[in-house]
């Protein structure tokens, strides 16, 4: 068979899948070198440049060609690679198909890609162009020729993507492109045609105003950063978006509901090795059941339950070998079973986690966790599906993420051995052991290279007994070693030997004990300010940390700190999963914790109060873009401490994504503002996370926030707003979970709260809150009592947005007990109100209660209008889940009124909404209303 060689991200040889053993870093380099030139010869003088630049070893001719003889017996004895490499005059040449080398698979595509006549075909070759690359190109080498090719590569890549979007957006695939333009966006903020490309995406998909947002948002920060004003091409865009005179190709009709294909596994290991026995039990225990379409369940446990042995790299590496088995995708999570920072991952919010990858609404997610994991188990059912469930806590946390089917797979890694789950789901159990001295001696020269080792054999059996065989401190010792050339591995040797006895917070063995010692020898050897934002990392909560809140923690400028974590990346003390976001391995943190406690006390408690600002500072930025200038109770945070840098999202879509990534850190945050007596802080975060939590339905979360504000609030004292706030919002919290009783006992302890201040906006708002419970428990009279109150509260206050929100509110309590009259007149004034003092997408939802008010009194071509223009508005708001009801309605009164063709195109839509949403009763509704109805 012939081999696959890759450099766009690791260099690697792959026979069946597997990679071959292709030596250290540097050897690495030289297969790298050859393979960029691949069927041309490349000089030795060459070689040396590439690989070593101006800092060659001293022999270095004697050393490429121990390389390169190397490579070629990796080649041979692997059997038929396809590849050889031949001594040629003036230099050497690797003669291989270039068709199997992945960058020049990658050229070969674009090049038909271009020649192309139809846009297509075009496209399919674009994608499988770009789908050869996996990760940065050239990963871990580190020469100017090489980082000078990465770099050019890069924008090579990003040139063609661009060709590849522009061949989308003719096709009219406006909103499928709009989540990678946007990431994009953020990495290239200054380049003109991807800002093209966004806007026009935008505008089709009908976020003119997003389109527009973005020109304005581009223009300021070219006149900022450059002096200049955007090209003419992109002014005449903005003009034609502004008149409308924008030609759009129609928008694809989307295809039947395909539910998305996750793929979650995070990066597979670069240097791996001796595992192979581990690695073909698993495929023996997973591999079959998996091409037989019957799932499995394998546990991989640690002698001693000790962390940092390798169980989440065995999973990642045999998840990524196999991932072809598995077509239906890849879920993963970390259920965080032994983070010392942060309690173990509930399996609600695990599932949720998974319901949200796999495309469910929202709002059709359940509160209930039975009937949570239940709709889990639904859409996994029949897919042949991986699920890695790592660092899981018992048996207990893993059992409601177990699938139903016997179509998927499931991989879990544990500090524990699981019996329980051996027992009751015949499990299998791979007992995962520290690696052997041969294996461990192979680790240390896949990343050292066999002269170095071979040179010191005394210094490399001392480093093997400090590390006891554990990966994870052999891969920090190993990193310490690379980025330190010039050190004696002797000398690492004495110094981990003088750290041996510092580690006992854990009492956990040896291996204990041999982890501190690697964590202290690469501590000590950091430059002071690496080591400082090492040790305050050790008090940062949360699964992970961005770059931004790290320069808050740090009290740096971003770009400063950027380097100090590459630092603490090279050294293995950090790992960069994603792009601007760092986490520790849970044993590292615990040092970095204790070195954090060695510090000055105020140096920490400083740094806890810029860590803490920053959250809360960014997430109100982000909340304000989501509910606007007239946010019930807005809390008023005090100005962030010296030092602390918040974000500004520029728009909703960033604000949302904001917290979308940050949301598991938010959470951490507040528990930790809770524990440090940072009361304030904690309301003021739960508030921030109201929009977010309600539109996303993220239910548990809300109500444990605000059962945490409520803790702040009462050990605050006497405070009377925290208090009317905690428990408003907490009661407002168990009604949408179902529990009335308890939301009207929460929500009635706050109106008396409010009503003893004379707090009349507190009132208003609580009021509005009983008014919409009563809704929810049946009794329209009592809403309706509730709502007019309220509405008389707000009366006696200046603001036109609140009095119009509650206008509608009583309209549509009005509409629902049949007096359409009083619905008009009050729904009408809500209008006025909006149209005089609000932003146009406010009157939205009233639009829509007019529509509703129209179609019940037989008016129906007004309801028409009152529905199209409620429609126009929730599109640019890109407030699809409204949409999709108002299309239905629409669709309901176009049918009254004869007019079948619109109203079963309205029916489509709403269904090609709904099944997206995968919101299942209403997507059946429209099934069943189309099939009577046939075209």
């Amino acid at each position: 068979m012939t081999a696959r060689f890759t450099v766009l991200g690791n260099v690697e040889v792959l026979l069946k899948g597997r990679p071959l053993a292709i030596g250290h870093l540097r050897q690495r380099g030289v297969l790298a070198a050859l393979l960029v030139d691949a069927n041309r010869t490349v000089s030795v003088d060459q070689l040396a440049d590439r690989v070593w630049a101006d800092r060659p070893p001293q022999r270095f001719r004697s050393s490429l060609y121990s390389y390169l003889s190397r490579l070629r017996q990796a080649l041979n004895q692997a059997g038929t690679t396809g590849a050889h490499i031949d001594r040629r005059p003036g230099g050497y040449l690797l003669a291989v198909d270039a068709s199997v080398v992945d960058l020049h698979r990658f050229r070969d595509l674009v090049a038909q890609a271009r020649a192309a006549q139809d846009g297509g075909p075009a496209a399919v070759l674009y994608d499988q162009a770009l789908a050869q690359w996996q990760a940065e190109a050239f990963a871990g080498l580190d020469t100017p020729w090489f980082n000078a090719l990465r770099e050019a590569l890069a924008r090579e890549r990003h040139a063609i993507e661009l060709d590849r979007d522009e061949i989308a957006l003719r096709q009219g695939r406006h909103g499928e492109l709009l989540a990678a333009l946007t990431t994009r966006a953020d990495a290239h903020p200054l380049d003109e045609r991807l800002a093209g490309q966004l806007m026009r995406a935008l505008h089709g998909a009908g976020r003119t105003a997003d389109a527009l947002a973005h020109y304005r948002h581009l223009r300021e920060r070219l006149a900022d950063e450059l002096g200049v004003d955007p090209g003419s091409t992109l002014q005449e865009l903005h003009q034609q978006i502004l008149t409308g005179d924008l030609p759009l190709a129609p928008p694809r009709t989307p295809p039947a509901a395909a539910p998305p294909v996750p793929r979650q596994l995070p990066a597979s290991p670069g240097v791996f090795t001796g595992r192979d026995e581990e690695l073909d039990r698993l495929t023996k225990a997973l591999g079959a059941t998996a091409a037989g379409g019957h799932g499995g369940t394998v546990v991989i446990s640690a002698i001693g339950g000790i962390g940092g042995i390798g169980k989440t790299w065995l999973a990642v590496r045999w998840a990524h070998e196999n991932a072809h088995r598995f077509p239906d995708g890849q879920l993963y999570v970390n259920l965080r079973g032994f983070d010392p920072t942060a309690p173990p991952m509930p399996p609600p919010t695990a599932i949720r986690g998974f319901l949200d990858t796999l495309g469910a609404d929202p709002d059709s997610i359940p509160p209930d966790p039975d009937a949570r994991a239940a709709l889990y188990r639904s859409l996994v059912a029949e897919r042949r599906l991986l699920v890695v469930l790592d660092n899981a806590r018992d048996a207990d946390q893993i059992r409601p993420l177990l699938p139903g089917s016997p179509s998927c797979t499931v991989l879990v890694t544990s500090r524990s051995r699981l019996t329980a789950l051996v027992a009751t789901h015949g499990a299998e159990p791979l007992l995962l052991d520290v690696l052997g001295r041969d294996a461990a001696h192979r680790l240390l020269v896949s990343h050292l290279g066999v002269p170095r080792v071979a040179g010191e054999p005394d210094a490399v059996d001392a480093l093997l007994d400090h590390c006891a065989g554990l990966p994870l401190a052999l891969g920090i010792v190993a990193a310490r070693a690379a980025t330190h050339p010039d050190v004696p591995l002797a000398d690492l040797a004495a110094e981990l030997s003088r750290a041996a006895d510092r580690l006992d917070a854990l009492d956990a063995g040896d291996l204990t004990a041999s982890l501190r010692a690697a964590c202290e020898a690469s501590y000590q050897a950091l430059a002071p300010a690496a080591a400082t934002l090492f040790a305050l990392l050790g008090l940062a909560p949360g699964p992970d940390i961005s770059l931004a809140a790290a320069a808050s923690l740090a009290a740096l400028p971003e770009a400063r700190t950027r380097l100090l974590l590459a630092e603490l990346e090279a050294a293995h003390l950090v790992r960069q999963d994603l792009p601007g976001r760092y986490r520790t391995h849970d044993l590292i943190r615990l040092y970095a914790a204790e070195a954090a406690r060695r510090q000055s006390g105020q140096d920490v408690e400083d740094a806890l109060d810029r860590l803490v600002d920053f959250h809360l500072h960014t997430a109100f930025a982000a909340n304000r873009l989501l509910d606007g200038p007239n946010t019930p109770f807005m809390v008023q945070p005090e100005p962030p401490a010296p030092g602390c840098g918040p974000l500004h999202p520029a728009d909703t879509t960033a604000a949302l994504r904001w917290f979308d990534v940050e949301h598991a850190c938010l959470l951490a945050v507040q528990s930790l503002a809770l524990d440090t007596g940072r009361l304030p802080h904690v309301w003021q975060l739960a508030w921030t996370l109201i929009s977010y939590h309600q539109g996303g339905y993220h239910l548990a979360e809300c109500l444990a926030v605000w059962q945490a504000a409520l803790t702040a609030a009462e050990r605050h004292g006497d405070a009377p707003v925290p208090r009317a706030l905690a428990h408003w919002r907490y009661g407002h919290a168990r009604a949408l979970t179902g529990d009335h009783g308890e939301a009207l006992d929460h929500i009635g302890l706050a109106l008396t709260v409010a009503e003893r201040t004379d707090d009349i906006a507190g009132q208003a708002h609580i009021c509005r809150t009983l008014g919409r419970v009563w809704e929810q428990r049946g009794d329209d009279e009592r809403a309706l009592e509730h709502a007019l109150r309220a509405l008389a509260l707000y009366q006696r206050l200046d603001n036109p947005i609140w009095q119009a929100n509650q206008l509608n509110a009583v309209g549509w309590m009005h509409a629902q007990l049949g007096r359409y009259a009083e619905a008009q007149t009050h729904c009408e004034h809500a209008l006025r109100l909006y149209r005089e003092h609000g932003r146009p997408v406010d009157a939205a939802s009233t639009l829509d209660s007019l529509g509703y008010i129209a179609h019940h009194t037989g008016r129906h071509h007004q309801a028409v209008e009152y529905y199209e223009q409620a429609l126009a508005l929730f599109r640019v708001h890109a407030d699809a889940s409204n949409e999709a009801d108002t299309l239905a309605n629409l669709a309901e009164t176009h049918h009254t009124l004869g007019n079948e063709a619109p109203a079963r195109a309205a029916w489509q839509q709403a269904l090609a909404l709904y099944e997206a949403q995968s919101r299942g009763s209403q997507a059946e509704r429209m099934r069943s209303l189309l099939s009577q109805r046939p075209s």
